[in-house]
């Protein structure tokens, strides 16, 4: 039995790789090989292997101002451009969560920036004006980064700012700014933003309070593919570091760097995305992430082709139908689904759709 075997027997059993024995897989196993055995596991793992998730919500911006300078976003706009600038009222969201109601939404993905003037306190007027509005819509808010953030501008520790959202409406933490979990590489390409350190303390304050969160990856920049094998581990050590009766990360969730117009582009970083490396990554990421249950398809990066043979590699979910979304837009792209296309893509991989919602709770 070759090295290979060896490694991929232990992950077949649900057992931690070491970082060498990653390694090894990510570099010289075949793709079929590595699908495989990443589709055997997301089965064991899941309640129904016949099943692919989805789910409905809106991704709101609740501003375009950000000071953290990340080279691959063209979405946010610096505090001095007062004629870009805007932070979004509450006439706008009421428009926006009615929309998004009708058309079968339970939840709003409210995303922010680092904004040098909005402290705690405008967090916690807008989550509990929402929830008094709307009751049963589950806020997905913030990340990470916009803790840390918030805690500084507002003095407060960044468990403080977790109680106090929490108590205002806060349901659940999305993954966001996670991009590489490498100070090199984030210095690179997002230099004001908190480090990587921080990225996962915060997570891991959050999952101590019982917040459920996610796990992100964007990958196909500046990165070393052992960086990337890196990253997953980290993932998988923190959440091993849950309490038990906390959901930890609900799910990961890779992607790859769009270029379109951004400083990065510019900067000579071409984009390196192929289909076969995103299906590697996914596989990677089921053998890796032995205690993470969820790994989501990325179809608005990679689009409704790949994302269906994904699901054959190891993801069980194809995330939201997005009823907007602005910054990976932004950068270019492209692809969209409405919910007869999005459960038509399930149905053509071969699965039935059940929609969800965040908790990976079926709603149908």
């Amino acid at each position: 039995m070759s090295n290979i075997d060896n490694i991929l027997e232990k992950a077949l059993v649900r057992e931690p790789l070491t970082r060498e024995e990653a390694y090894t897989l990510y570099a010289d196993a075949p793709l079929q090989v590595l699908a495989g055995v990443a589709d055997t596991l997301r089965r064991s793992a899941v309640d129904d292997p016949t099943v692919v998730t989805w789910q409905i919500d809106r991704n709101v911006n609740i501003t375009n101002v950000c000071k953290s300078g990340c080279r691959f976003c063209n979405f946010h706009c610096k505090p001095h451009e007062e004629d870009k600038a805007y932070i979004t009222t509450m006439a706008e969201y009421r428009k926006k969560i009615d929309e998004a109601l009708a058309l079968g939404a339970d939840q709003l993905l409210l995303q922010g920036g680092l904004h040098p003037r909005l402290g705690i306190e405008f967090y916690e007027t807008l989550f509990r004006q929402i929830k008094k509005e709307y009751p049963s819509l589950r806020l997905n808010a913030l990340g990470a980064p916009e803790i840390s953030h918030i805690a500084q501008l507002s003095s407060l520790s960044t468990v403080e700012v977790l109680e106090r959202l929490k108590a205002a409406g806060l349901d659940t933490l999305p993954g966001a700014g996670a991009e590489i979990l490498s100070d090199d590489v984030r210095k690179r390409i997002s230099p004001a933003k908190p480090s990587a350190r921080e990225w996962v303390r915060v997570m891991h304050e959050a999952h101590k309070l019982d917040i459920p969160t996610t796990a992100t990856m964007m990958y196909g920049h500046v990165e070393r593919a052992q960086q990337r094998i890196d990253h997953l581990i980290t993932i998988r050590d923190l959440q091993a570091l849950k309490p038990a009766s906390s959901r930890g990360f609900t799910a990961f969730i890779p992607w790859v760097f769009c270029p379109t117009g951004t400083e990065l582009e510019r900067e000579g970083i071409a984009p390196r995305f192929s289909a076969t490396e995103y299906l590697r990554i996914i596989a990677m990421s089921r053998i890796i992430l032995h205690n993470i249950r969820n790994i989501q398809a990325s179809w608005l990066t990679v689009g409704g082709e790949v994302a269906e043979i994904a699901l054959h590699s190891g993801a069980n979910d194809m995330g939201s139908i997005m009823i907007e979304e602005n910054v990976v837009s932004s950068a270019g792209a492209t692809t969209r689904f409405d919910r007869e296309a999005m459960q038509a893509t399930i149905r053509r991989a071969g699965f039935t759709p059940r929609l969800r919602n965040q908790l990976y709770e079926y709603r149908d």
